[in-house]
């Protein structure tokens, strides 16, 4: 038997290569992108590679290579370009946003996967918007020159929206508290209007940060969430969103020292700063704020690189951790330069600002994050990333803040309704970041059927780079409200500055200029005293004031409790009609109890009106409203002129008033967001001293305190959080004019 001799693979030459179909692309760059050149001996598996390049270049519809002697003929059919890209179907998710995550664009070469990657890339925006159900489909129109238009199908289909938010494990605190603590939230009433009930993976990552932090600053440093579930309902319209934690043991703290291994460095002076005490509930938060406090001190006196070690050492049998304040020395490391991108509107010297440290200081990682917090809180940018990486040196760093812009400004129309001042009608514009400048400013327009009101603030908040506030404001109101007997047109021009003066006090310094006139609506009306402040016509009033104020939640050392002290003078007679000094203060105080299901809040205001010249008119004293004192109608209480006709209500130059609240569950599905409360109210308005009453006869001018006792019902609506007050006072005078109910947009202390 003879050997069977070896196959030998078939093999081309060509001398010359046609190409055909090619319009936009050159005949050498589809042999280069073949890989094949005139006159080149080729195989057949060569040949097939070729095809294969061509075929995947993502250039072509359809490929052909053809051999034909010495001749190689290429048949190409090109893909069409993009003429226009548009969407149809989309109404949650804007076009230009959804430009954004697709790669195809116009006046490119259209690719087919490129579209589908596209449309999966559409598909997953509305997820993370809780569209999971959204589906789309790109679509080809074709037009002439080889051209289509890319059209992408949208149907968003419905929010899948979290049905409940349970937890398992908690035994201090009721998942209805702990539910207030996350962003996300459970469907309510108002669904179709809230966002935040959509299932989005990122936010429940955020939850349980927030989670993590409540509990850790109460004290249960052993707090963990073990697992987050979330399941689809059986229709896949909803999810069942469950948090499995451990809560642990509340600690608190123990024994609190402070030590020194810096020589020269006396560890008395700076053990007075500590505000920590025993017996506290632990919280890291004022561990910080005493870090913070004594590093600051430090660059005081003049010691670079002095860094604050808390030390902790746990006592499981008495559940208290002691601290251990070590001041050390940290390494000799110095901020080479602070480098800022992404902020296309701000200017640089807004956000350096938020920096302690500039170019050359010594580098403090705590003030990095600390000033990282104070750019985002500006709510300037949807997302601000800080972080320091080395620079040319070991012993330098360089700090990069990569910042995205968002807007800042706002055009408002609403409407509004008070049983005060009645239906009305809003339209105001807000900037918060004015030219980039990080300054503010406030247009407001408000009308309504018993009163009027215009007026424009603007606000610098770091007035010559410092930690200096100045604001101007132009405001003009009239009032033609049917509880008094005469209308008021007033003008006020007021700029101010405001500064700290303690880690919690702040002081305002201000002008006013404000002038009232008091206008008759029917002469018959009114009596002699009102008759005797509309003939003294309008008043200008040119005064100096401040006001002081010291409010722990500035500092939110404590989360269950608050407080908030204001006292103001204003000194009239720096020129202007009226010689006066107007003196008013308040206190408020606020406590969570009972697990923090029930908020107990209690208010002590007053005011005193000293007069020295000009007319002690009744615009110009106190006169109570019900956000003073509940129960009664503005100017319900207080001195009045009985001879006349309605009674007028006269003010008075003295008032105090003090107020005891309860707010607590009423068992309703808290993402209806409706609590209620209890209230009971009492104060005094009295003393017409320098007052000229010709000869009327008037009652209350002594005064005597009415109590007030009521139910309240919060609405945290879509609309705003709206209070409605319902009154009984259980002790006033017969001729107090008393008010029932009260509906009113609700305001926080």
């Amino acid at each position: 038997m003879a050997p069977a001799a070896p196959v030998a693979a078939q093999e081309y030459r060509f001398n010359s290569v046609e190409i055909e179909g090619n319009t936009r692309i050159g005949d050498s760059a589809i042999l280069s992108q073949a890989g094949i050149a005139r006159g080149q001996t080729v195989t057949a598996g060569q040949l097939n590679d070729a095809y294969q390049r061509l075929n995947t270049s993502g250039l072509f519809e359809s490929v052909s290579i053809e051999p034909a002697g010495g001749t190689l003929r290429i048949t190409v059919v090109e893909l069409p370009t993009i003429n226009r890209i548009s969407f149809e179907g989309n109404r949650r998710i804007k076009d230009e946003v959804l430009a954004t995550v697709i790669r195809s664009t116009e006046r490119r070469v259209f690719n087919p996967s490129d579209a589908e990657k596209d449309a999966n890339s559409i598909a997953e925006a509305y997820s993370v918007d809780g569209r999971l159900s959204a589906r789309v489909q790109p679509r080809v129109i074709r037009r002439d020159q080889n051209r289509v238009d890319l059209v992408f199908e949208v149907f968003e289909g419905d929010n899948v929206e979290i049905e409940r938010i349970s937890f398992v494990g908690n035994r201090v605190y009721s998942d209805r508290r702990l539910r207030r603590v996350l962003g996300t939230k459970q469907a309510g009433l108002f669904r179709a209007l809230v966002t935040r009930d959509s299932y989005v993976r990122d936010r429940v990552e955020l939850d349980k940060q927030m989670l993590r932090d409540f509990y850790l600053s109460r004290g249960y440093v052993d707090m963990r969430i073990n697992s987050v579930n979330a399941q689809l309902t059986e229709e896949r319209d909803g999810y069942f969103v469950g948090f499995n934690i451990v809560e642990g043991q509340q600690f608190k703290f123990g024994q609190v020292s402070l030590v020194s291994e810096l020589p020269n460095v006396d560890s008395e002076t700076y053990r007075k700063l500590v505000k920590v005490r025993s017996g506290a509930v632990y919280s890291p938060s004022v561990v910080e704020a005493d870090i913070t406090r004594l590093e600051r001190e430090a660059i005081r006196d003049g010691v670079d690189f002095m860094r604050i070690e808390p030390r902790v050492t746990r006592n499981e049998r008495s559940q208290e951790l002691d601290i251990q304040y070590v001041l050390t020395r940290g390494a000799r490391i110095f901020v080479e330069r602070i480098d800022i991108e992404g902020n296309t509107t701000t200017l640089d010297r807004v956000i350096r600002r938020q920096f302690d440290s500039v170019e050359g200081d010594p580098f403090n990682p705590r003030e990095v994050r600390e000033s990282a917090e104070r750019i985002r809180a500006l709510g300037y940018f949807a997302n601000a990333e800080v972080n320091a990486r080395e620079g040319s040196t070991p012993e330098q760093v360089v700090v990069d803040v990569d910042v995205e812009e968002q807007p800042t400004g706002s055009l408002n129309f609403g409407g509004a309704y008070s049983n005060n001042d009645g239906f009305g009608v809003a339209i105001g514009f807000s900037e918060r970041n004015f030219l980039g400048r990080g300054q503010r400013l406030n247009l407001n327009i408000a009308t309504a059927s018993e009163a009027a009101r215009a007026g424009i603030r603007f606000v610098e908040p770091s007035l010559l780079g410092r930690d200096l506030e100045f604001s101007l404001e132009l405001d003009y109101s009239e009032t033609n409200s049917s509880f008094s007997t005469y209308d008021t047109n007033r003008l006020t021009f007021r700029p101010a500055i405001s500064f700290p003066v303690s880690e919690n006090g702040r002081l305002s310094l201000r002008y006013t200029a404000q002038e009232i006139e008091a206008q008759a609506r029917d002469p018959a009306d009114n009596g002699l005293v009102v008759q005797d402040d509309i003939d003294a016509g309008q008043l200008l009033s040119s005064s100096i004031g401040y006001q002081y104020s010291f409010d722990t939640r500035r500092a939110g050392l404590n989360p269950t409790a608050g407080m908030l002290f204001e006292f103001s003078q204003d000194l009239a007679g720096i020129g202007g009609d009226q010689e006066y000094i107007k003196t008013v203060a308040k206190l408020v105080g606020e406590k969570q109890v009972l697990s923090e299901e029930v908020t107990l809040r209690a208010t002590l205001e007053g005011g005193a009106l000293s007069w020295s010249g000009g007319n002690n008119r009744v615009v110009d004293r106190f006169v109570l409203g019900t956000k003073q004192l509940r129960g009664f109608e503005p100017g319900g209480i207080g001195p009045r002129d009985t001879s006349a006709v309605e009674n007028d209500s006269l003010g008075g130059n003295l008032y105090v008033v003090g107020k005891l609240e309860a707010e607590f569950p009423i068992g309703l599905p808290e993402e209806y967001g409706v609590t209620g409360g209890l209230f009971y109210d009492v104060g005094n308005l009295w003393d017409l001293a320098d007052v000229n009453l010709n000869g009327a006869t008037v009652s209350g001018e002594s005064g005597s305190f009415r109590h007030v006792i009521g139910i309240s019902i919060f609405w945290a609506s879509p609309l705003g959080p709206l209070q409605f007050n319902f009154s009984d006072a259980i002790r006033k005078e017969e001729f107090d004019r008393e008010q029932t109910f009260e509906f009113t947009l609700r305001t926080r202390f």
